[in-house]
């Protein structure tokens, strides 16, 4: 009898075991996912301050623009948290796609190579910032499913656990926008 006893203690003790080690595992793989996005948050930052100076060299009437990119890459340099990294990385995002736009006034800011590198720089930056924030959500669902399944939310209750949160995509971005072809084809 004692033996039997002896027997499901440890089978508890290698359940609970490896429920946490479980648990931590997926959390860790939610902090690594993190670190891939900060580390292209980090390559964006160090990018920009090259942009600004090729821009103001040829945009000289723009610089609301180009104080408002470094205030925003102060902001995601100092955020403590991935939800305002993220917010503080979407705004910063529409106003280099207004550099971007302000190009299109200046041909020969257009035409310079270095303005060329650093677009197609950024442009990558960015596509690779979307995919590290698709790559985290999913690894953030895996661990919060993990944390609410029966048995594994029981050890993650006990050692305290918390759900991770999502990158949520700005409102501004959510809106279907508006395309007019009514002056086309006449």
């Amino acid at each position: 009898m004692t033996w039997i006893i002896l027997g499901v203690i440890a089978l508890i003790v290698i359940f609970v075991i490896v429920s946490y080690n479980g648990l931590v595992k997926n959390r860790m793989q939610t902090k690594e996912a993190w670190s891939q996005i900060d580390v292209q948050l980090k390559r964006r930052n160090d990018l920009l301050p090259n942009l600004i100076e090729t821009v103001k060299g040829y945009a000289k009437y723009e610089g609301s623009t180009l104080e408002k990119v470094a205030e925003l890459r102060n902001q995601v340099a100092a955020a403590t948290s991935p939800a305002e990294a993220m917010k503080a990385s979407d705004a910063l995002t529409r106003q280099v796609s207004g550099i971007f736009a302000v190009a299109e006034s200046y041909p020969d800011l257009k035409a310079s190579d270095n303005f060329v590198k650093l677009q197609e720089e950024l442009t990558n930056t960015e596509n690779k910032i979307s995919y590290s924030r698709q790559l985290y959500n999913s690894v953030v669902s895996n661990y919060n499913v993990k944390l609410e399944t029966f048995s594994s939310n029981i050890i993650a209750g006990m050692f305290g656990f918390k759900a991770a949160d999502f990158l949520q995509t700005p409102e501004e971005e959510k809106s279907v926008p508006k395309v007019d072809f009514s002056g086309l084809g006449d």
